[in-house]
C-alpha cells in the first residue's frame, strides 16, 4: 500500500495582508506559546481586516486564546496598535 506525497504549501508573498496579519501573531509569539493558537489568531485577524470577522476584543476571547505573562487587555491593545500600523 502507499501513499500519496503531502499537498504543496503555498507561501503568501510577504506584501500581502494574510502575510502581514501571520506576522503580526508571530510578534506576540511569547505571549501565545500553542502554535494552534497563533494561527487560529491569525486567520481570524485576516478575516476581521477583510471585513468579515470581529475585532480583537472579541477574538481573543472566543477563540480562547490562551495568553501567557500578559493580561487579555494588554494583549488587546497591542494587536489594535499592531493592525493600525497596516490599516
Amino acid at each position: 500500500m502507499t501513499t500519496l506525497p503531502p499537498p504543496g504549501t503555498k507561501i503568501f508573498p510577504e506584501n500581502s495582508l494574510e502575510k502581514k496579519c501571520y506576522n503580526i501573531v508571530e510578534l506576540f509569539k511569547e505571549y501565545i506559546p500553542i502554535p494552534n493558537d497563533r494561527n487560529r489568531l491569525g486567520y481570524n485577524l485576516y478575516k476581521f481586516m477583510v471585513g468579515e470577522g470581529d475585532p480583537p476584543e472579541i477574538i481573543v476571547k472566543n477563540a480562547k486564546i490562551n495568553t501567557v505573562g500578559i493580561s487579555t487587555k494588554e494583549f488587546v491593545d497591542k494587536l489594535n496598535a499592531e493592525l493600525d500600523k497596516i490599516k
